[in-house]
């Protein structure tokens, strides 16, 4: 039983080692793909903006309908969807195509991501074998992040930016098929409520719209009914979204989560983070290519010790850390990391680039800071949550987080058409990158003071 069991961790933890390449992996494309379709920077940040959208705003949907049709099925389907879309994406012969099925390569990922989680939950049940089996899928995950920069770059330079997309289609073909064959079967829940899908299109529609509102606000002058109307319908959307929440029996989302302080502070949290992470891969891709001169392949090479950093980090550091630092002190420590990358990175600019000083910020930030910073934020989200809601809070986090990564991602985006700089990256993208880290770290200190009240109060005891 156990080859069996191994097979299958093996087969659901593919899945989301995929789903996590594609967010860093198109970074390093991006100067090919500018090149082809002949538009800017701002124009093709679209591809991770609706990306990270559609799966953010999907996450959800995709747990729920893993326990109502089946954990199974809807592993296999996303993986279709994903597979199909990545070769759409790599066919492409126009930008707006491209943007499309990157779209739907996020609503793949939002159904591969929990519904492997679930699986590898089912088959691994015994606490010492589930907790082994969850280190190896988290390690997928934390691989194919951390090499999706490297990757990116070598194919990128040795192939073309479609193989970037392609290369997902013979992985993902062949998981498809061994998963048809040897994931257990699906346990049909009768008592299962049905998905409320109208909530999750309500959601992604009024981020989108906010989003593309936000992104082109600098045209407003020459389209303002399209730009103003796109912000006031997109608050419309999100006010009825919250409206039905409020309002159905089986809503997406139990509001009741929302009374746990913690519960909220540590999303917002998230949401930094992803704004943080996200827009930084965007922005050192541009660095080392526009800014520094280096190929896709040199600037992916040069990233590749960061990736095994973040592996032995959590691996032999993050255990000993843990032993003598609680959760919110590892996040201090996670964002002391992150805000100094992000620092380095502006001296980087004033000193011409010097390429120690630029590989130092970004080891800070993805070999060390993003380890701690997630641990630490994933432990926050449930900490206040009820053992039966760890599903959707932990599900809550993921989704701030995506949504943190598309909206902070535009924000920045919009802030740089209306200050352009000579270089590719600006001191002002590097000065909201370090806000956003330190909004975190504004959130994260009332963790601390809340803390500190209730060893005040029980001394008073």
């Amino acid at each position: 039983m156990q080859p069996r069991k191994n097979l299958i961790l093996i087969l659901a933890s593919i899945g989301t080692f995929v789903e996590a390449l594609d967010i860093a992996i198109i970074n390093l494309t991006i100067p090919s793909i500018q090149s082809q379709f002949n538009i800017t920077a701002n124009t093709v940040q679209w591809l991770q903006t609706l990306y990270v959208l559609f799966f953010g705003g999907f996450l959800i949907i995709g747990g729920k309908l893993s326990d109502q049709i089946g954990r199974k099925k809807i592993f296999i389907i996303g993986g279709a969807i994903f597979m199909l879309t990545s070769l759409g994406a790599g066919m492409s012969v126009n930008f707006q195509t491209l943007a499309v099925f990157r779209a739907l390569q996020g609503l793949g990922a939002a159904f591969i991501m929990p519904s492997a989680l679930s699986i590898v939950t089912h088959t691994f049940q015994k606490d010492q074998e589930r907790n082994r089996a969850l280190g190896i899928f988290s390690a997928f995950a934390a691989i194919g992040s951390g090499s999706g920069l490297s990757i990116g770059g070598i194919i990128s330079t040795y192939l073309s930016w479609h193989w970037v997309f392609l290369i997902n289609v013979p992985i993902l073909f062949i998981t498809i098929i061994l998963s048809y064959k040897f994931l257990p079967s699906d346990i049909q829940n009768k008592n299962q409520k049905s998905t409320d899908m109208i909530s999750g299109i309500l959601l992604v529609s009024g981020l989108l719209l906010m989003t593309y509102g936000t992104h082109e606000f600098i045209h407003i002058q020459e389209n303002p009914v399209l730009i103003l109307g796109s912000v006031i319908l997109s608050l419309v959307l999100l006010s009825a979204f919250i409206y039905r929440l409020k309002n159905i029996s089986n809503p997406l989302v139990d509001l009741k989560l929302f009374s746990h302080r913690s519960l909220v502070i540590s999303n917002l949290t998230f949401f930094s983070l992803g704004a943080f992470f996200i827009s930084f891969l965007f922005l050192i891709s541009l660095m080392l290519q526009k800014d520094m001169d280096y190929s896709a392949a040199d600037s992916g090479l040069m990233l590749v010790p960061f990736s095994i950093l973040s592996a032995l980090i959590a691996k032999f550091i993050l255990p000993a850390v843990s032993k003598k630092l609680n959760s919110v002190q590892i996040g201090i420590l996670g964002w002391s990391f992150m805000l100094t990358g992000a620092l380095c990175l502006i001296f980087a600019i004033y000193l011409n680039h010097p390429t120690v000083l630029v590989l130092t910020g970004a080891a800070c930030i993805s070999g060390v800071g993003m380890t701690l910073c997630f641990t630490s934020l994933s432990v926050l989200g449930i900490r206040d949550a009820e053992p039966q809601q760890y599903g959707v809070a932990s599900s809550l986090t993921s989704t701030s987080y995506f949504l943190g990564a598309g909206i902070g991602l535009s924000l920045m985006t919009l802030m740089t058409q209306f200050f352009p700089s000579e270089w590719a990256v600006s001191t002002l993208s590097l000065s909201i990158l370090f806000i956003y880290g330190f909004i975190a770290v504004v959130f994260l200190l009332y963790f601390i003071i809340k803390e500190y009240k209730t060893v005040r109060t029980s001394l008073h005891y």
